[in-house]
Order: C-alpha cells, then structure tokens, then sequence
C-alpha cells in the first residue's frame, strides 16, 4: 500500500506539473516541453508497472486517469454596473465556456463498499458578454482564468456483479480561480477578479474490471457552486456579475 500511495502522489503530481507547463506556453513556442515530456513519461513509466505494484483487486487504493468534459452549465444571476445599472435587465447575457481536460483521481477503500475519492486537475475557461443589439461592441470574450476544482467524495460500491462495480457518491468541491485575465477586452477593463467558490457535489459511476487490478471507468459528477466576478474601471463603470456555475464533469 505504501509503494502505490508514492506512485498515485507522483502521477497526480506529474499531471499537474504538465498542465502547468502547458499554460504557460506561447503560441507555437513552448520552453515547457522537456519538463511536459519528463513528467509524461515518467507517469507513463509508474503505470505500466502496474500491475507489478497494484495488480491486486482487493487493493486499498485506485488511481485512474481521465478525459474529462468539464460542462459548466451555468446561469446569470445578477449583472450590474456602477454606470448603467441592471444590465441584465437591459438584455445582456455571460456565459462560461464548457472545456475537455485530463484529469486524475485517488481512491482509498476503508472496505469493499466504502471509498473517499479525491478528483483533482487544472483547467482554463472563458466568459463571453452577450449585449443586446444596441451594445453589439461589446460583444466578446470579457475574462478568462485558470481554475484548480478539486472534489472529495464519499463513495458507496455496490458488489455481486462480477466485473461491473458500479458507485455513488456525495461530498463538496472547492474551486479557486488564478491567473485571471481580461481577455479580448471589449469592456476596456483595467482589471478582473472572481471569488472562490465552494459547495456540495454528487457522484455516479461504473468500474469495469480487466483483470489484474486494471479497469475502465465512466463517472459522472454534479456540484453547485455561485462565484462573483468584478471588472474595473470599464466603459460601463464597476461591472459585478454573480453566476451559478453548477458544472457537471
């Protein structure tokens, strides 16, 4: 157990060294590829070697690596300037980009049934102003940030059906926004900032055993979580949003 505790700490380690890598490239000129090269490689070393350090099904821990689809399915509550008031009001609209990203998790079993899960990636999303016809210049992307999202959940396992393991799961999620940035700019903003968020989460999912401690996954989770968001000195004044993000991974 202690062998696959430092390989799981290593790969998700890794996995977050190469997305940052991979943010702070430029254009076609990345000086990020030796250390997004090791650190690929290394993981893919450790997990090759598996079933060598982890093949046994009864095993406290799980990692597994993913593509995951970050689908924010978000909804504008408020959006007010200093300037003109209740925009929303007016007939303007923000929404946040949805993103497929790699991920990883860290499973730890108390017993054949219960699990704590730890979901872990970093990720880069969008907003975009949608004004009425009467403001069309201010159409575009108004910020972007990266986002760390951690999960942390309680999971049931349900047993007796041969390869299929299929769980669910309850707990909260943290999101905290950095590297926030204007981006193309159309509110002339000196600046923007968003708050952290953090609310409950649920979990659904199927393990598909290959044997040898190998498997397939297909998980689903949902949270609920608001955040603010504030521009500076735009053409419009102090500009305040506050968004229900809710997204589904």
């Amino acid at each position: 157990p202690e062998v696959v505790t430092q390989v799981a700490a290593q790969v998700i380690g890794n996995d977050a060294a190469i997305t940052i890598g991979g943010m702070n490239g430029h254009f076609e000129l990345n000086v990020y590829v030796p250390l997004i090269a090791r650190n690929l490689l290394q993981s893919i070393g450790l997990l090759s070697s598996g079933p060598a350090l982890a093949g046994d099904e009864n095993g406290n821990f799980m990692i597994r690596l993913q593509g995951t689809a970050v689908i924010t399915q978000d909804k504008l509550k408020s959006l007010n300037s200093s300037a003109l008031g209740d925009l929303k009001a007016l007939g303007f609209d923000a929404e946040v980009s949805n993103e497929i990203i790699p991920t990883a998790t860290l499973t730890y079993f108390f017993n054949r049934n219960w699990a704590v899960e730890l979901f872990c990636c970093f990720s880069k999303h969008s907003i975009d102003l949608n004004p009425p016809a009467a403001f069309a210049g201010l159409t575009g992307e108004v910020a972007n940030a990266w986002i760390f999202p951690p999960i942390v959940t309680l999971q049931y396992h349900f047993t007796g059906m041969g390869p299929l393991k299929p769980y669910v799961g309850a707990g909260v999620q943290y999101i905290h926004f950095f590297r926030e940035s204007t981006g193309a700019n159309p509110l002339g903003a000196s600046g923007v900032s968003m708050s952290d968020a953090f609310g409950p989460a649920l979990q659904a999912g199927v393990d598909i055993s290959l044997g040898n401690g190998w498997y397939l996954n297909a998980d689903v989770k949902k949270s609920w979580l608001d955040t603010k968001v504030t521009w500076q000195n735009t053409v419009a004044g102090t500009v305040v949003a506050k968004d229900r993000l809710d997204p589904m991974t």
